[in-house]
Parts: C-alpha cells; sequence; structure tokens
C-alpha cells in the first residue's frame, strides 16, 4: 500500500507561479512512477505531468515549458512547479503512484485568478 499527501495548493493571480508537492510513504520503494491530474469543474479529468524512477519526466502539452516535475528520493516527495499559470490550470491537482496498481491522493486545489 501507498499513501499520498499533496500539497502546496493555493490562490494566485494568472502568472504567478505555485508549487505542489505529493509526499508518499508506506511501501514507496515499490512506486514506478509517480504522476499529476487535475480536474476541474465540468471538466475531465486531465493527466498534467509523470516522473519515472529514473527522473525521465513527461509533461501534457498544455503545461510543457511552464510546468516542472521533480523527485526527491530522500524524502520520498514529488513536486510540480508551476510557473506562469493561467486561469485554465484551475483544479484540483492529484497526485498518483503506480506500482502493479495505480494509488491516488486526495488532492490539493489550485485556483488562478485573472
Amino acid at each position: 500500500q501507498v499513501q499520498l499527501v499533496e500539497s502546496g495548493g493555493g490562490l494566485v493571480q494568472a502568472g504567478g507561479s505555485l508549487r505542489l508537492s505529493c509526499a508518499a510513504s508506506g511501501s514507496t520503494f515499490s512506486i514506478n512512477t509517480v504522476g499529476w491530474y487535475r480536474q476541474a469543474p465540468g471538466k475531465q479529468r486531465e493527466w498534467v505531468a509523470v516522473i519515472a524512477r529514473d527522473d525521465s519526466a513527461n509533461y501534457a502539452d498544455s503545461v510543457k515549458g511552464r510546468f516542472t516535475i521533480s523527485r526527491d528520493s530522500a524524502k520520498n516527495t514529488v513536486h510540480l512547479q508551476m510557473n506562469s499559470l493561467k486561469p485554465e490550470d484551475t483544479g484540483v491537482y492529484l497526485c498518483t503512484a503506480d506500482t502493479n496498481r495505480r494509488f491516488w491522493g486526495q488532492g490539493t486545489q489550485v485556483t488562478v485568478s485573472s
């Protein structure tokens, strides 16, 4: 089992920055990839970014060049640095961890005002 706790969300003006964190506990040795999704009101859940054990990362086109995902292995934490935020980035951001199944965190709210 893996437990995930997200933090770092909040309210920010367009053009601003936020840094989200996803802290993992439990069977962290079995985690292969950690990802971020977001859920905006009335919209489908959208994949944002993913990072693998070798630190290779991939991003959705909508955030490429603005968001950076990184790992702090010593702290079992993954960060999502979000710069140049836009109102369309608003939503609940959820962390996932993939072992032989997917675990989800509870999410953290990000609101970007115009």
